[in-house]
């Protein structure tokens, strides 16, 4: 037994410092490759491009499925004066307090994207109000003039169309409903004109709102660098697929990407393209009413017998909320099965509903809950405004 266990000492301990040596000489032998590095299925090349395998810390694939579908667009205004400026949102976000000398008519200055292979191309509203010619360039040279098919300054989004010999290249749609905070996503546009660019970052939040940029405003907030001429361009996924139109940033100056950018989610954006395109004009549900939020002074003040949901202030006259039975002090819980909590939500919730369909709003008044058949309003764009004054 001692001759055995003597053996056994001197076997381990040849075997620790053959493990140290090692260790010390060819610490790579002891360690799995790191996990960066793995090769992981990849996207087909573009179109011409030899294939080849993509690693997880490249998101070249990406890149190269989406880029394509990505353009410059020109368009050619005349400068806004600094009243015009200091009296909308979108200009004074972007060009702030200048002199006036510095104030000269605008070109170049957005992005778009190819979304369906009729030609039809979405970007912000911002890039193209007011414009006198509207140019697409495309990421492969060809250069175009492009038709305005409509536009909705209530989420700053428009459309165009270019008429160029198929087939164009056309981003895939994603699905900006599944993203999460924390999620890698590049950003794809045209910062300053010095052509296509891409950026990449992180989801940073969702929906971002008060922001007075619009007045639907559902933002996804990124740190992919965002900077002046991005606006319209492409947010896309690690698959290259379009998860949002850019639209913002934030900046002290007016100048550069601080790390803050906003973009519409996608979705949001194809239900405008296709009312665009059907209609001309995008059409959405109105409700009537002044609303407030709730909290615990308001619920204690109107001894409420709920804590949630949203209140309301006032009614119109003879509009949906008033033929429907609501009243001040009513609080909408719910509009057609999906629970509500803010003024904001409470507006967005109503004007995705379809004017002249009918629906169930439930109100909580007093300590009976109360479902009411409603009949939705058509929305008059920015003359009416279901939420309470911020």
């Amino acid at each position: 037994m001692r001759q055995t266990w003597l053996i056994f000492s001197q076997a381990t301990t040849v075997a620790l410092a053959g493990y140290f040596v090692v260790g010390t000489l060819k610490p790579e032998w002891l360690h799995a490759p790191p996990q960066a590095a793995r090769v992981v299925p990849t996207l087909p090349a573009a179109e011409g491009a030899p294939p080849r395998a993509a690693v997880q810390f490249s998101f070249a694939a990406a890149a190269q499925a989406a880029s394509p579908a990505v353009v410059a667009v020109l368009a050619n205004k005349p400068a806004p004066s600094q009243r015009e400026i200091d009296a909308d949102p979108w200009l004074r976000f972007h060009f702030g307090k200048r002199p006036q000398q510095q104030q000269r008519p605008q070109t170049g200055l957005g992005s778009g994207v190819i979304v369906s292979p009729e030609g039809y191309v979405l970007t912000n509203n911002h890039v193209v109000s007011g414009a006198t010619e509207i140019r697409v360039q495309l990421a492969d040279g060809r250069d175009t003039e492009a038709k305005l098919v409509g536009t909705d300054p209530e989420t700053d989004l428009a459309v165009l169309r270019i008429a160029l010999p198929a087939p164009l290249p056309v981003i895939h749609p994603g699905k900006a409903g599944e993203l999460q905070v924390g999620d890698v996503v590049l950003a794809i546009g045209n910062p300053f004109n010095v052509g296509q660019t891409v950026t990449s970052g992180i989801v940073s939040a969702l929906g971002r709102t008060q922001l007075g940029l619009s007045t639907f405003e559902n933002f996804i907030q990124t740190d992919a660098a965002i900077n002046p001429g991005n606006s319209g361009g492409a947010l896309v996924d690690v698959q290259g697929r379009l998860v949002g139109i850019n639209t913002a940033i934030y900046s002290r100056t007016g100048g550069g990407s601080l790390g803050i950018g906003f973009a519409i989610p996608a979705d949001s954006a194809y239900q405008v393209l296709e009312a665009l395109v059907k209609d001309g004009k995008v059409s959405r549900g109105w409700l009537g009413v002044i609303t407030g939020d709730i909290n615990s002074d308001v619920v204690e003040t109107l001894k409420l017998s709920v804590d949630h949901g949203v209140l309301v202030k006032e009614v119109f006259k003879a509009s949906p909320a008033a033929k429907a039975g609501l009243e001040a002090g009513d609080v909408v819980t719910d509009v057609g099965g999906q629970p509500v909590r803010t003024p904001r939500e409470l507006v967005n919730v109503v004007a995705a509903l379809k004017p002249d369909s009918k629906t169930i709003i439930a109100v909580q008044r007093g300590k009976d809950l109360l479902k009411l058949p409603l009949q939705v309003g058509l929305r008059q764009p920015q003359t009416t405004d279901d939420a309470a004054p911020e």
